[in-house]
């Protein structure tokens, strides 16, 4: 890894940023009980993690939909998550002081995630992060979801450096393979998937959480040893 090019990260948010990941699927069980739906909760899960809402929804009424038309179901769905998860909300462990740490250094900091504005807001106010990434990208402003690179190269861009610049968090499989398409490097967050799961050349670590990292001298002196450019938010 060339530490010269690094000079942003970009974090998903659900199971990287919060460990959230096991919320999302109570309320996706509770949203298909709701309409009578009899779902695979895995295959659910593995076909719909990194995607858009209305691609979800798509999925999981198997018929497409237009966003306009899944919407009120994801604002039910996702009403669902928040309800469940604010009483038991938790960072990914270390999160925030491994952000603190990437900002000390330099880096530039943003956010992609095919959450919604809803889900982002929510996140942000039980984190209170200070200052808030200034670059956040979200699954509703009309970007496929991942495993397409669009999410991904639109922080990138908006952070002003190129993707080869930029290191992905991520800990699903579909985001993984997105900042390989985006031609960045990742680092697995095996809060929801296995190592197994999250593999790749462009995969230039692996671990359980950010505390995890923070303790492991080669990876944070290749990752903030040497960092140029200049600072962002």
């Amino acid at each position: 890894m060339s530490i010269q090019k690094i000079r942003a990260l970009i974090f998903d948010m659900d199971g990287t940023m919060i460990d959230s990941m096991p919320t999302h699927k109570a309320a996706w069980i509770e949203f298909a009980r709701r309409y009578g739906i009899e779902m695979d909760v895995p295959e659910m899960m593995r076909r719909t993690t990194g995607r858009t809402g209305a691609e979800c929804m798509s999925e999981l009424f198997g018929r497409r939909m237009t966003s306009e038309e899944a919407l009120p179901f994801v604002r039910e769905k996702e009403d669902i998550y928040r309800k469940l998860y604010a009483p038991i909300f938790s960072e990914v462990k270390g999160f925030k002081a491994f952000m603190d740490k990437a900002r000390s250094a330099g880096l530039a900091l943003g956010i992609g995630t095919a959450g919604d504005a809803a889900n982002v807001a929510f996140a942000f106010s039980h984190l209170c992060l200070n200052p808030e990434p200034s670059v956040v990208v979200r699954g509703d402003m009309g970007l496929a979801g991942k495993p397409e690179p669009a999410i991904f190269l639109e922080a990138a861009m908006r952070l002003g450096f190129a993707p080869h610049e930029c290191v992905v968090f991520e800990d699903a499989p579909f985001g993984i393979e997105a900042a390989r398409r985006a031609g960045m490097q990742a680092v697995a967050i095996t809060t929801t998937h296995s190592a197994q799961e999250l593999v790749g050349d462009h995969v230039i670590a692996v671990a359980d959480h950010y505390d995890e990292l923070l303790a492991t001298p080669t990876f944070m002196a290749t990752l903030f040893g040497e960092v140029g450019g200049h600072q962002h938010g």
